[in-house]
């Protein structure tokens, strides 16, 4: 007998592929297992038996890495509105299982920023993803600001992906062991240290002085700064020139999933330091296996009010399901 949370179950990182879109991909970003790259192109009854057998009710749907990431501003913004509106069908088909995020055209960030308009007002997406660098940008960039300033207009967060880690970075920091194990580059610590470091940069920008209500969503339990917070604020609060309250404003801003991170003391480790209500259950379908993310969550060591809140009743607020 399946064994899960007696409450609804929604995931909140779970993809899929477009293949228009997936037939940009070369290099590193292609995905060499072909187990995974046909769970992505179903978005039917295959993946929808599988939620059943699993015990998840929903998933919201958001593109592979890189997405859009890395397409050129001469057709960026067309691409993604196709690839938005076939998510949009998929999602009609079966409105009761899925809802999705934006792909966004961050090569033209004015351009994104009305996709992503479009995509919420009139396709009744949740937000958007975005995968990494923005065609070798930071996010930070003052650039791309005008999508943080009409997510936060919109009411809506924006997920922060990982991506592949720019040449240079793997050049210098994995080379060594990337032929070996090209694990090294993505989940295993090359997807965390970019992301991360984006989160950070975000906070250091001034881009939530600048839209207080912008709301941000990590995967991966948060990429490992809940547990650095404490460090990370003391070391910024050390004097008048560093000061920033990091911490606080990492708390006020930033949500976290369990994406492919199913672990008892890393979950408490980030309620104690965030909060439970900015947790929300997450499986990463299809790079993670499924079946064990529910039964994970239904025997964590939380109160049955507190697993309802990471099951469904976070995101629910969060994204208005």
């Amino acid at each position: 007998m399946l064994q899960k949370p007696k409450c609804p179950i929604i995931a909140l990182e779970e993809h899929y592929a477009d293949d228009e879109l997936v037939a940009t991909y070369t290099g590193l970003d292609v995905n060499p297992v072909p187990a995974i790259v046909s769970r992505l192109r179903d978005v039917g009854e295959e993946r929808l038996k599988a939620m059943d057998a699993d015990g998840i009710d929903m998933q919201v749907l958001s593109h592979t890495a890189p997405s859009t990431q890395k397409l050129p501003a001469d057709v960026a913004v067309d691409f993604s509105r196709r690839v938005n509106d076939r998510l949009a069908a998929l999602i009609k088909a079966h409105p009761t299982r899925f809802t999705g995020f934006a792909a966004l055209p961050t090569s033209l960030p004015d351009a994104a920023a009305d996709e992503l308009d479009r995509c919420v007002t009139s396709l009744g997406f949740k937000g958007a993803m975005i995968h990494g660098l923005a065609n070798g940008i930071w996010l930070d960039d003052k650039r791309i600001w005008p999508i943080f300033a009409r997510a936060e207009k919109l009411d809506v967060p924006i997920y922060l992906h990982p991506s592949m880690p720019q040449q240079p970075v793997i050049d210098s920091y994995y080379k060594e062991y990337a032929a070996r194990f090209p694990i090294f580059l993505r989940a295993a610590w090359g997807y965390t240290l970019e992301t991360a470091t984006q989160a950070v940069r975000l906070v250091l920008s001034g881009v939530f002085d600048a839209h207080p209500n912008l709301k941000i969503i990590l995967g991966h339990l948060g990429e490992g700064v809940p547990f650095l917070l404490w460090r990370i604020n003391n070391a910024f609060m050390r004097s008048e020139k560093d000061s920033v309250p990091f911490r606080d404003i990492f708390r006020k801003h930033f949500y976290v999933t369990t994406s492919g991170f199913f672990s008892d003391t890393a979950l408490l480790c980030s309620v104690m330091e965030i909060g439970v209500d900015r947790i929300m259950f997450s499986v990463d379908y299809p790079f993670e296996a499924q079946p064990p993310a529910p039964r994970w969550l239904a025997n964590i060591p939380l109160c049955d009010e507190d697993k309802a809140k990471i099951a469904s009743g976070n995101v629910k607020r969060l994204l208005k399901l």
